[in-house]
């Protein structure tokens, strides 16, 4: 039979009742014959954990020696599950990610997965042992452990779901599957069936949490099938395939989802003409620094002032915001930061040929009295910078405004 690769998150095994409950799990998938391949991430909160105490130890936080630390909180689950899934009398065998073949490249923190050698996974597999990976990391060319960033759990399964030529990825989670919004926003907010791949890299980078949208391109590019399930409640949740889309994006609504993201900066770059243009100098800071950037704008080549104007993660801000300035000092430039800010976005298909949506999205803004700024719209988004404190508000308006309501999930119903 051909492998299934499952991911469980932080919150999944959190503590002793969760790591026995996926154990369960992990020992059916094993009963029924199928070769099994398990992802964990590190506990709930241990991340979190151990980076304060990396702050308490040295402020300064070295790269290398924090991709050390946290790397063994993934471990530390991999090895407790597997532990728990022995106690069930079923073998089991936990890998770092640098023994499970997992080779990386990059940045420490935000390292990217350049290739996997699955040869220990597939003597582990030959010898009818569940295989329990720790996500998250890998073994750069230097032979040091690289931690993957945001999303490197998720990105770790699919990764060996593509080169194990898995039958599925499943990714199990707090939540029932994707949904129309944050169900901890808009407690009425619907499970998505089916989700076309595009669709969830959009809903993935427009703030969506349940998967990072690194995952779902690879998936993607991949062909990999990926279902999104909870590891707290029965349910079919959803499924993330081209074959997948849902009925609704074609027929009744363009528009399946509101996402929203709080850890967004709106960042604006002034600088005097001087008959060259920074914008590339500014945009190749934040490449430097593997950065993402959205919403992007900027002045025209005969306006008196140059001015560049962008979106990017607040957490990035302290990273970028010193190069920032070095690079457009000489031209007595200026950077200003406004982290007070928050991004909502409806998500769906067609956007482009259906401009009544962003109207619709707008005026229904307006209308609360919910100020907007740089708007940016594409086939599959139409995003816009609101203020911080009313990024909650707007997205029950907009799951409202769209008819997205569904009833509230539960054991029964999901």
């Amino acid at each position: 039979m051909r492998t299934t690769v499952q991911k469980y998150g932080g919150t999944s095994v959190a503590d002793v009742p969760a790591m026995r409950r996926v154990a369960d799990w992990v020992a059916h998938s094993h009963h029924e014959g199928n070769p099994t391949v398990v992802v964990v991430s590190a506990r709930g909160g241990e991340t979190d954990q151990l980076l304060r105490l990396a702050g308490e130890v040295n402020p300064d936080r070295p790269p290398r020696e924090v991709d050390q630390l946290l790397a063994t909180g993934e471990c530390a689950a991999a090895a407790l599950l597997a532990m728990a899934v022995r106690r069930l009398g079923v073998p089991a065998h936990s890998l770092s990610g640098p023994r499970a073949g997992i080779l990386a490249s990059g940045r420490h923190g935000a390292g990217v997965i350049a290739a996997v050698d699955t040869t220990e996974i597939r003597h582990r597999l030959a010898d009818g042992d569940v295989v329990v990976v720790a996500g998250f990391q890998g073994l750069n060319a230097a032979g040091d452990v690289i931690t993957l960033g945001r999303g490197g759990s998720d990105t770790t399964a699919v990764a060996l779901a593509a080169e194990l030529s898995a039958a599925r990825c499943e990714i199990y989670t707090d939540v029932p599957g994707v949904l129309t919004a944050d169900p901890r926003v808009v407690p009425n907010a619907r499970v998505l069936p089916g989700v076309d791949p595009n669709v969830m890299a959009e809903m993935a980078f427009a703030g969506a949490r349940v998967l990072h949208s690194r995952a779902v391109e690879l998936a993607a590019m991949e062909r990999v099938e990926v279902h999104v399930r909870s590891s707290f409640m029965p349910g079919a949740g959803t499924v993330i395939s081209g074959r997948a889309v849902e009925e609704m994006l074609e027929t009744r609504n363009s528009i399946v989802a509101v996402a929203h993201d709080l850890d967004v900066a709106r960042v604006l770059v002034r600088t005097a003409t001087s008959g060259r243009d920074p914008a590339p100098e500014v945009l190749a800071v934040l490449a430097a620094h593997t950065v993402p950037v959205d919403l992007v704008a900027r002045s025209g080549p005969q306006e008196d002032e140059f001015r560049i104007g962008f979106t990017i993660r607040r957490s990035d801000v302290d990273e970028v915001l010193t190069p920032l300035r070095e690079a457009v000092a000489p031209l007595d430039g200026r950077v200003r930061v406004d982290a007070h800010v928050g991004k909502v976005s409806v998500i769906g298909m067609g956007l482009l040929n259906r401009p009544e949506c962003t109207a619709r999205m707008l005026a229904a803004l307006a209308t609360a009295g919910i100020p907007t700024s740089w708007v940016s719209i594409s086939q599959l988004r139409t995003s816009a910078i609101v203020p911080r404190d009313r990024v909650v508000e707007a997205v029950s308006l907009l799951h409202e405004t769209f008819g997205l309501a569904g009833a509230v999930p539960s054991m029964a119903t999901v």
